[in-house]
């Protein structure tokens, strides 16, 4: 007669077999999640870029827009538009729009996503390095100097460098002894924030009303000045930015472990964060350039990707960068329907919606954490 096994004490633990449920929950729901999501984010981006090609003071239909891109892509299929200026109002206004919103909203909300993530802070954004404060600074500083019809390009090429030169400037003042501490680098970005809020009200002050009024529109965010050469500069910076932010992206994950853990696991946490903090930079300055300052975008949509899919930022990432397309595309069809015969500014809006959006989600997640001390 055969003796029961003895039951499983700390000493024998139970041994693991082929036959032994696996004690990690499986991956195969959250995988189909995510692949879920993304098609679901895809479908959308396609489904308002259509919207948006639509709408206009030129009549067109969805089936009109779909045959032209057909022609342009040597496809003898659907309709052309009817209207005799409908090919030129879809070419050179409305297809540059879309594709700006979209390279625009995918930059914001993927720098939004790495800053975050080296941060460990959600609360941080592009705006906490200091490139937007310095990118409308650039920007007024040539529209005053240059008068209220100073060139659109003049102004994008500004407000770009001012906006890499802030960021380097708030990293080399954070840096003490070699090292760049966190708490350090946001303080430095929220002085130097403040600092160029007090030049841009000099801005205003010293400006024309007609430079006034220009510098205003400029930092309320539009997509009004669209056009291809744009597109393809913010193409190629936002391009760039983007891969490399997914090639960092699964070294970000061990840093919410702590910056020692990391270093054990073998990360350069500075040189990652140096990393970081360009590819912000350049994405944020890209994305503010031609469009004006766009608030919320880098600091909700990666929330809502977190809510959706988890934290893991392989995943995060992308797809941050694919919903931030959605939000802005979606804000800008908002911005140009909400009122009729009237574009509102897209800055402006984000930040009507985003602010409330973002105060219910610091109350959902306080309620959940249970308080923050």
């Amino acid at each position: 007669m055969s003796r029961a096994p003895d039951p499983p004490t700390a000493a024998h633990p139970p041994r693991i077999t082929d036959a032994t449920p696996d004690p990690l929950p499986p991956t195969g729901h959250r995988g189909t999640r995510v692949t879920i999501v993304f098609a679901g984010a895809l479908l959308a981006l396609l489904v308002l870029a259509l919207v948006s090609a639509v709408l206009g003071q030129v009549p067109t239909t969805a089936a009109e827009v779909l045959g032209s891109v057909a022609h342009r892509i040597g496809l003898d299929i659907g309709p052309m538009p009817a209207h005799p200026a409908g090919e030129v109002a879809l070419w050179q206004v409305r297809f540059p729009r879309v594709a700006l919103a979209i390279l625009v909203g995918a930059s914001l909300a993927t720098a939004g996503a790495l800053l975050q993530g080296v941060f460990a802070n959600p609360l941080a954004e592009p705006g906490v390095i200091g490139v937007s404060a310095g990118a409308a600074v650039g920007a007024g500083t040539v529209i005053v100097v240059g008068g209220a019809f100073v060139a659109a390009w003049s102004v994008a090429a500004a407000a770009f460098v001012a906006g890499l030169i802030t960021t380097a400037l708030v990293y080399v003042l954070s840096r003490s002894g070699g090292r760049t501490e966190v708490v350090t680098l946001i303080l430095t970005g929220v002085a130097i924030n403040a600092f160029a809020g007090g030049l841009i009200a000099l801005l205003l002050f010293v400006a024309s009303p007609a430079a006034r009024d220009q510098i205003v529109f400029w930092q309320l965010g539009s997509l009004n000045g669209a056009n291809w050469q744009s597109v393809a500069i913010v193409a190629v910076l936002a391009s760039a930015g983007i891969l490399a932010a997914i090639l960092i992206s699964a070294r970000l994950d061990l840093l919410a472990l702590g910056d020692s853990a990391a270093r054990h696991l073998g990360i350069d946490v500075e040189r990652l964060r140096r990393q970081v903090i360009v590819v912000v930079a350049v994405l944020t300055a890209a994305g503010v350039a031609f469009s004006g300052i766009i608030l919320f975008v880098g600091l909700v949509v990666p929330h809502l990707v977190r809510m959706m899919v988890g934290p893991g930022h392989r995943v995060l990432v992308p797809l941050s960068a694919i919903v931030g397309a959605v939000v802005l595309l979606g804000a800008d069809v908002i911005a140009r329907t909400l009122v009729p015969n009237a574009d509102l500014p897209l800055g402006m809006l984000t930040s009507l919606i985003g602010g409330p959006f973002f105060f219910w989600l610091l109350r959902r997640t306080r309620a959940r954490a249970g308080g923050w001390g």
